[in-house]
């Protein structure tokens, strides 16, 4: 197979990373074993366009366990690590496409090197893989059982496909499944967006004005773990419920025009387009430290911020300066790409666990019952979500109460009352 990595001398280092993580995916690693017997995914040639990390790594190696034949590209130009697409490349003889820090050329390129090897499966994390299909590879579509989306703003752009009638095969809403979003959006975004923005900037969170824009469960995990680091933080929403629900939760929420005055640091978690704007850019205080977490940079209007610029300059790794007209400053990280893989490392392997669990046995399903299902965005199978919350409380060593015969008939009756 073909692969389109920085350097396979990496390998050896992305080989222990990869081990690392597995340690803390004790549910992907069941399923793998239990694959590797009996080859769910035999025949299937699945193209994956997803973060290259090192706990992706392990969904990889699991699908390919079941018989799967994975061609893998990056879903961002920042996130890939370099070590671990080599590895993958080198060790595992995957078809891997994937440098960190490729250009928007290349990151196609990398997307169709993928597509060229024809697909029966498609898994998405931001839906760049299905888009590129339904625009321009229309030829491979007949030959596609299914796929799967990890993302919200994923999910968001193939529910519009949906609604409007061009989506021409079934996917699956991993993002959905419970067993992923209370998890990997809430703990795992709000854990590894604060380690990528302090990383980024070596800054105290303590104290601060931390504006988060978007209250959804990335937004939610965020605010928690910015908030118990010691900052102040202000939500902005367009959602009453949301809304309410922060400030319920104890913090300020006001619109952005109000809220741009006062962060010291500003974090979208949205999944829609130019949230933040140049008419909020101007209004920031000197100094200002402007992040992203939602899947696209688009979130930042970084052509409206350019043209109130007199200027930039890189000023530290993953940090752009943007002198404004006004001569106050405004401090850009990781180019406005999810910062959390940007300049750190993304979720935590623990999470993840569960996500790819969702993801691998979504894949299996799909294979199973594809051909039954209609050209439109299935929610996961609630036995598989369960199941995978059994297996996860199962590794942590922790047990439950099953109901009772009659806690079960009175849950099941509607004549038992006073």
């Amino acid at each position: 197979m073909g692969y389109d990595v920085k350097d396979l001398s990496l390998a050896e280092k992305g080989r222990s990373s990869v081990e690392w993580a597995a340690m803390s995916m004790p549910v992907l690693n069941i399923i793998r074993e239990r694959f590797r017997k009996e080859k769910p995914l035999r025949g299937v040639r699945i193209g994956a366009c997803l973060h290259v990390t090192t706990e992706t790594a392990n969904l990889a190696e699991t699908l390919q366990a079941g018989g799967a034949e994975v061609h893998l590209c990056a879903s961002n130009p920042l996130s890939t690590q370099d070590s671990v697409a080599a590895y993958l490349a080198k060790f595992k003889k995957m078809a891997v496409y994937a440098i960190k820090g490729e250009d928007t050329k290349t990151y196609y390129r990398h997307i169709n090197a993928v597509l060229d090897a024809r697909p029966s499966l498609t898994m998405d994390d931001g839906a760049d893989l299905v888009s590129t299909i339904h625009a321009k590879r229309r030829e491979l579509i007949k030959a596609i059982i299914g796929g799967t989306e990890e993302t919200t703003t994923g999910v968001i752009r193939l529910r519009a496909m949906a609604e409007k009638g061009v989506l021409r095969f079934p996917l699956i809403a991993v993002n959905d499944a419970r067993t992923k979003f209370m998890f990997d959006n809430r703990y795992g975004t709000g854990q590894s967006t604060l380690d990528g923005i302090i990383r980024a900037t070596n800054r105290l969170m303590a104290g601060t004005n931390f504006v988060v824009c978007g209250y959804g469960w990335c937004g939610k995990g965020v605010a928690l773990r910015a908030a118990g680091m010691g900052a102040k933080v202000i939500v902005t929403e367009v959602d009453p419920l949301r809304a309410l629900e922060a400030t319920m939760d104890g913090h300020r929420v006001m619109p952005l025009s109000e809220a741009a005055k006062d962060g010291d640091v500003f974090c979208t978690l949205t999944g829609d387009v130019n949230v933040i704007r140049r008419e909020h850019f101007m209004k920031m205080k000197d100094g200002a430290i402007v992040a992203n977490s939602g899947h696209f940079n688009v979130e930042l209007d970084l052509e409206g911020l350019q043209a109130v610029s007199g200027g930039k300059r890189k000023i530290r790794d993953y940090i752009q300066e943007y002198r404004l007209k006004n001569g106050r400053r405004v401090y850009v990280l990781g180019e406005g790409r999810l910062i959390n893989l940007a300049a750190a490392e993304g979720h935590p392997s623990s999470v993840m666990d569960m996500s790819f669990a969702n993801q691998a046995l979504s894949a299996e399903y799909l294979v199973r019952q594809g051909k039954s299902l209609k050209n439109t965005v299935y929610a996961v199978p609630e036995e598989i979500d369960r199941d995978i919350a059994r297996l996860k409380l199962k590794s942590m060593g922790i047990r439950i109460d099953r109901l009772t015969a009659e806690q079960r008939k009175y849950l099941q009756s509607w004549d038992l009352g006073t």
